[in-house]
């Protein structure tokens, strides 16, 4: 049970998973929960009406608050159910729901190609805006002398206004000659500073691309070894070489997706010289399996209560569960194999958990099969009982793999 699974059964299985649980978030009990929803909304319209109403209709809103949480809490119930049954009908439809899909995979459809991601630093790319220029101060202007006021002193009063314009004057002309001779060093410290946040981007740019082509052409190596240990695949399976049969097989069973809380796995060995294929299924131990029949709102305690289900139902359960997916796992190999490479099966289905006879952790097996590919496919499998046609091929079968009864499968490693 060690066998890692490959590469593109990995990246296959993934791909199903994600899609799996994309189908299963988009159904999610719509109707249950929309009304589950209307009701909890009326049960607060409700309460907040009997906030307001007034004495006399107090209790009347009270009743009616009750009601709409009761209605709220029937509707969360029946939801719980209806997902609940979604999930038992999964499990008792392994076998009928791989039937509807064909299980060959083209490995043509695994080839990768390249998809880079927008360089990231686009803005990079734009030049630092130049500063705006340093304009030349225009020179100052000298004011008009003001003339004198009054009757008396008028040239005293004009010569030393004269002269205050003329210092005046001179001041402002020497500030402006000062910040005309200033300006050459301003305009240098600008484009200084200009330079530096230019060079600055310009390097940031180059090591950003730099990173960015670095990154693409890891992308480019990675997908380019994907594609070449595909196309070895592709050779070795026109081949019939061992690891390429068994990468095939792992591919088509990753391909197979279980209920995501009820995962299985595949370890597959071929053999060529018998061109036969020993495959190892492990599923979840019985602990797996839902004990709940159905949920149930109990008005008077205000609680959500569960039923449990028989130990014949789930003796039942657990059995079919083990005959379906022991002959699904044969159909999906058989079916996917188009070449014929295969032309046999030997089959062992199980579970790893805790051994009750001896307290240690063990593979303990429920079911072994073998089987030739003529044989098998002889049956049609949309209108068997799944334990009959398990019986018919010569499989043996726990009575009770519930209670973790292994059988002893030496006796069909020969298919038939």
């Amino acid at each position: 049970m060690g066998r890692k699974r490959g590469f593109f059964a990995e990246m296959q299985h993934q791909a199903k998973l994600a899609e799996q649980k994309q189908r299963a978030d988009a159904r999610k009990q719509e109707a249950a929960a929309r009304k589950a929803e209307q009701a909890k909304r009326a049960a607060i319209r409700a309460q907040e009406a009997a906030k307001r109403a007034s004495d006399a209709d107090k209790k009347r809103m009270e009743r009616e608050a009750v009601a709409a949480h009761t209605t709220a809490m029937q509707a969360k119930v029946d939801s719980m159910n209806v997902k609940l049954d979604e999930y038992y009908e999964e499990l008792d439809t392994l076998l009928s729901a791989t039937l509807q899909v064909d299980d060959y995979v083209d490995l043509e459809s695994l080839r990768s190609s390249v998809q880079h991601p927008p360089f990231a630093h686009e803005s990079l790319r734009k030049p630092t805006p130049p500063p705006t220029p340093i304009p030349d101060p225009a020179p100052p202007v000298r004011r008009e002398v003001p003339k004198p006021t009054g009757l008396f002193g008028r040239k005293k009063k004009l010569a030393q206004a004269q002269w205050l314009v003329e210092a005046e004057f001179s001041d402002q002309y020497s500030r402006w000659q000062a910040h005309v001779a200033s300006l050459p060093n301003q305009r240098a410290a600008q484009q200084s500073e200009y330079d530096e946040a230019e060079a600055r981007r310009k390097k940031k740019l180059a090591t950003e691309i730099a990173r960015y082509e670095r990154e693409c052409a890891d992308r480019e190596l990675t997908v380019q070894e994907q594609n070449t240990s595909l196309d070895e695949l592709i050779t070795g399976l026109g081949y019939g070489t061992v690891s390429a049969v068994q990468d095939y097989v792992g591919i088509v069973l990753a391909n197979s997706v279980y209920p995501e809380t009820f995962p299985v796995t595949h370890d597959a060995a071929f053999d060529p010289a018998t061109a036969e294929l020993q495959l190892t299924v492990n599923i979840p131990d019985p602990e797996f399996l839902p004990t709940t029949k159905a949920f149930r709102y109990v008005k008077s305690s205000d609680e959500i209560t569960e039923s449990q289900l028989s130990q014949k139902a789930l003796k039942d359960r657990y059995h079919g569960i083990v005959c379906s997916i022991a002959l699904r796992s044969l159909h999906e190999v058989f079916e996917a194999d188009r070449r014929n490479l295969i032309r046999s099966i030997s089959l062992e289905l199980g579970t790893n958990t805790t051994d009750p006879a001896t307290g240690h952790n063990t593979f303990i097996p429920f079911a072994a099969v073998a089987s030739s590919r003529e044989t098998f496919e002889s049956l049609e499998l949309s209108g068997v009982v799944p334990s009959a046609a398990l019986s018919h091929l010569g499989a043996v079968v726990s009575k009770n793999p519930y209670g973790l009864v292994s059988v002893d499968g030496s006796g069909v490693r020969r298919a038939q």
